[in-house]
């Protein structure tokens, strides 16, 4: 039997095809759902084709797509996720992965939608409870960072639904790519002061992580503030407006400065959160990396005194995809639960 586990996003949509607990392909690809959402369906049997679906597959689902604001309501959000998903494979087997760790059928999914809301962190910490005994799951995505503990082989998260999870600081929405720079500092470097930050979203974490090198310019996965290629030149420009000036006021000297102090706020402010999930659980030392964001991730473990496990710990060593870790996570935990029934 082959698997295909999806992570569908409301802004990035990723898959993994997984047969014998091996990935065997993976894709990530932007997509705004806001922006086509009568696309979704055709989107989602394209990125199976390109996986290799022959139709055979059973599907495992996590989306966080229902917070987009296309939808008036996360219930109205899993609705049309689930429609869109049964227009897309309507002769395959479809399970959807809950917030509580259960797989349910459509029907079930669709009569409890605030348990399959935003499910993608739970399918990943709970492959990581089967991986780990006792570790930290520290997942940066292109939006959000998820800092999930396991415990005895426990998914122990106090937080179930996204408002919990920020309530907990199991949730921090601060990611690699779409973060604007004026929600990450306030302040940042110029010259020989610090200089207050515009706040008109000219530049975004991506821009910052491209000009460090961090981030390849194809890893930019979300449309720039000014419509602009990924490139670092254009990065750099970017940045540049963030105190409100140009490529022919500031050198590389003063964008390597804004760039360094913004990157290094992001680290602070993930191993704060670390700690603070720590607090709870202060015997946990071991970090599992996982995201688009991963070297943000690797960094704030790091400063947070965790030592860091394998890379391909969720994976298995399998193609990568940048942050389709929770899409080869969900694909093998239903491998297993299939694998348990009778």
């Amino acid at each position: 039997m082959t698997v295909i586990g999806w992570d569908i996003g409301g802004v990035n949509t990723k898959a993994a095809r997984v047969a014998n607990d091996a990935a065997l392909a993976a894709r990530n690809e932007p997509f705004e759902i806001q922006h086509a959402p009568s696309t979704l369906a055709a989107r989602l049997e394209g990125i199976a084709a390109a996986l290799g679906a022959d139709g055979s597959e059973t599907h495992a689902i996590t989306m966080t797509a229902e917070l987009s604001q296309f939808f008036r309501t996360k219930r109205d959000g899993v609705a049309y996720v689930l429609d869109a998903v049964e227009h897309a494979f309507p002769r395959a087997r479809i399970v959807v992965y809950t917030v509580d760790g259960r797989f349910l059928d459509l029907r079930e999914a669709r009569k409890t939608p605030l348990l399959v809301a935003a499910s993608n962190w739970a399918a990943t910490a709970g492959l990581v409870a089967t991986l780990a005994s006792n570790a930290i799951l520290i997942d940066v995505g292109t939006t959000t960072t998820d800092i999930i503990p396991i415990v005895a082989k426990r998914v122990a998260a106090i937080g179930h639904s996204d408002p919990e999870r920020l309530l907990s600081g199991e949730l921090l929405y601060l990611g690699a790519v779409r973060t604007p720079v004026e929600a990450i500092a306030h302040r940042v470097p110029l010259h020989d002061g610090l200089a207050g930050v515009s706040a008109e979203s000219f530049a975004l974490a991506g821009d910052i992580h491209v000009w460090r090198g961090d981030l390849p310019p194809e890893g930019y996965t979300a449309p720039t503030p000014d419509g602009r290629p990924t490139t670092r030149d254009f990065a750099s420009e970017r940045i540049a407006r963030i105190v409100c000036a140009d490529r022919e006021l500031l050198h590389d000297s003063d964008i390597d400065r804004i760039a360094a102090f913004v990157a290094d706020t992001m680290i602070a402010r993930i191993a704060a959160s670390i700690a603070r999930v720590r607090e709870r659980h202060p015997h946990l030392a071991v970090a599992v990396i996982a995201g688009h964001g991963a070297f943000l991730a690797r960094a704030a473990a790091r400063r947070a005194g965790l030592r860091i496990a394998s890379d391909d710990l969720i994976s298995a060593g399998a193609p990568r995809a940048a942050g389709a870790e929770t899409a080869f996570a969900v694909a093998r935990l239903l491998e297993r639960w299939l694998a348990a029934r009778p």
